[in-house]
């Protein structure tokens, strides 16, 4: 198998597209597989002078094609920050389509309104464990707690944040200003993957357009799909692992061979496709299941490798914008490129990207997001930074 090349010009980074081995195309026009090809764009994005991003949470677009940022300004020791002359970047950030900084804001409430995602006391974990897991990384006294973790930009630009800290069972909705709008759930609440109140961790969320509906990835402390109204907050529905019931009895383990796990191990993305199929990132059992959105489970499978170890491969799914929506790409965080599926039999079949700090490469490509051009984007939480992938078109092989 050789690998196919996208050679870009005028000093940008090189590419690799690494087409699939299955014997039958996936998606083929004739007898040629139908693969998108992207280009790095090596000047994304670009921060006012003396301001520094921390490890990135989560990253989407808007309808506008601006591009939203959740960042954790814990993660940066403020005093090498202060010797150099540099400021911690805001919470939320956001950057027009060409990478220019529009405006920042986010962070604990003066006034109590909302809860603030718990970030904890990271500075010392962060520096004194550089290659460490996310799990790995504490508090300082054995708490789990990332802090600032997901955002999502929703069909009416309001901006939705979600928080992986210790105890962070709530969920947060602003305007795009910043504005306060909405808190589901509560911070310092045990919830369990039941409970119809509150979340535990969650990862990530979208809202359905459809039924205005707020679908949440809620993974890190439980393990379950759940859904919510997005405007008053009330709970509708939710499931585990084939659409049935979650059960927090059940050991997490990945299963390397025969039936797939019946329990979710860390639910880490969710999209939703224009046809009505609710994608989810089922980061530590390395699979990608489908369920219809009353949680009617369709299909699976797995991302690279089933045993592939770590924290697993798949770590955020987001959908082409392509009227069929032909593919699915997913952030694989372990092995630290974007996978290539073809929608419809979810084969895997390319690649974008490796391990590295050069521009195109990743050091643990933690959250995926496109934009309404078609264009990934991507953020690492372990190597500070945002990348985006420009859609250049499709290319046969």
């Amino acid at each position: 198998m050789k690998s196919q090349v996208l050679v870009a010009s005028l000093g940008i980074a090189l590419i690799g597209i690494i087409v699939g081995t299955s014997e039958k195309p996936a998606i083929a026009e004739g007898e040629k597989r139908v693969l998108p090809i992207f280009q790095v764009d090596s000047n994304f994005p670009t921060l006012p002078d003396h301001m520094e991003l921390g490890g990135v949470g989560g990253v989407n677009a808007d309808s506008h094609g601006n591009v939203w940022v959740f960042q954790r300004p814990h993660t940066i020791e403020d005093g090498n920050s202060m010797d150099n002359g540099y400021k911690i970047a805001p919470p939320v950030l956001e950057f027009d389509e060409k990478g220019a900084y529009m405006q920042g804001w986010g962070g604990p409430s003066k006034t109590g309104e909302y809860q603030w995602t718990n970030r904890g006391g990271l500075h010392s974990s962060y520096a004194e464990c550089a290659s460490c897991t996310e799990e790995k990384r504490t508090n300082g006294d054995g708490r789990p707690g990332s802090g600032e973790h997901g955002i999502t930009v929703d069909y009416k630009d309001n901006v939705w944040l979600t928080g992986n800290g210790d105890g962070d069972g709530q969920i947060l909705k602003f305007t795009k200003d910043g504005k306060f709008l909405l808190q589901i759930g509560h911070a310092g609440v045990k919830a369990n993957s039941n409970d119809t109140a509150n979340v535990s961790r969650a990862t990530t969320v979208v809202v359905n357009q459809k039924t205005n509906e707020l679908f949440v990835a809620d993974g890190y402390g439980n393990r379950r799909v759940i859904v919510f109204d997005a405007d008053t907050g009330k709970y509708k529905r939710h499931w585990g692992a084939y659409g049935n019931k979650p059960d927090d009895t059940v050991p997490f383990k990945r299963l390397l061979s025969g039936p797939g796990a019946p329990q979710f191990n860390t639910v880490h993305g969710v999209a939703i496709s224009s046809d009505d199929l609710v994608y989810i990132a089922d980061r530590g059992n390395n699979r990608v299941q489908v369920f219809r959105p009353d949680g009617t489970f369709v299909k699976e499978n797995y991302v690279g490798r089933r045993e592939t170890s770590g924290t697993g491969s798949a770590y955020g799914v987001a959908l082409s914008r392509d009227p069929q929506q032909r593919f699915l790409y997913v952030a694989d965080g372990s092995d630290d490129h974007i996978a290539i599926l073809d929608r419809n039999s979810l084969e895997t079949i390319g690649q974008i990207g490796r391990p590295g700090r050069k521009a195109g490469e990743f050091f643990h490509a933690h959250s995926i997001a496109t934009d309404p051009k078609g264009n990934i984007l991507v953020g690492e939480s372990q190597g500070y930074r945002v990348q985006k992938f420009l859609y250049k078109g499709l290319s046969t092989h």
